[in-house]
């Protein structure tokens, strides 16, 4: 009985300091207004954690849900364009596709679990911006509403697209 008890307590302590663990990625959000259009963008951020990211950990050329576990979610409560590009009010996925001189921004109509089962054919809109480098490292993926711009910010690296409400 004693041999039980013990067990008991041992799996109770366990799974309480479980409970403790800030996760890798925990959830974040970036809210903001430009024009008419109240944006919500809705993303995990990863950390570097001493990894090389760009072109190694999320290599060039290849679609990333642009931040961790889900994909990224960005809602427009009104029109807008983006890069001088239509987009209608709506919650689309944000993806993108980085390069060393061009990354492609793409709201997709689609909103799942990572990049594993996206689709082209369900982009609504494609637009092309030039990356620039940061010269501190940004530790935690950061996505904001500044300005005009929603801005991408991790390691060292930022990326941003004009939006006009």
């Amino acid at each position: 009985m004693k041999s039980l008890l013990a067990m008991i307590l041992v799996c109770m302590v366990v799974v309480a300091n479980g409970q403790d663990k800030k996760p890798q990625s925990p959830a974040a959000k970036a809210e903001g207004k430009i024009g008419a259009a109240n944006i919500t963008i809705n993303y995990s951020a990863p950390s570097v954690r001493g990894r090389k990211i760009f072109g190694e950990l999320e290599p060039f050329g290849k679609v990333w849900r642009t931040g961790a576990n889900a994909s990224t979610s960005i809602e427009f409560s009104a029109p807008v364009k983006i890069e001088g590009k239509d987009l209608a009010a709506g919650k689309y996925a944000l993806f993108t596709i980085p390069g060393e001189n061009e990354w492609t921004i793409i709201f997709n109509k689609t909103i799942k679990w990572g990049a594993f089962s996206y689709k082209q054919d369900e982009d609504v809109l494609r637009v092309t911006v030039k990356p620039s480098k940061i010269a501190g490292l940004v530790e935690t993926l950061q996505i904001s509403i500044e300005g005009e711009q929603v801005v991408i910010q991790w390691e060292n690296t930022k990326v941003a697209f004009t939006v006009k409400g």
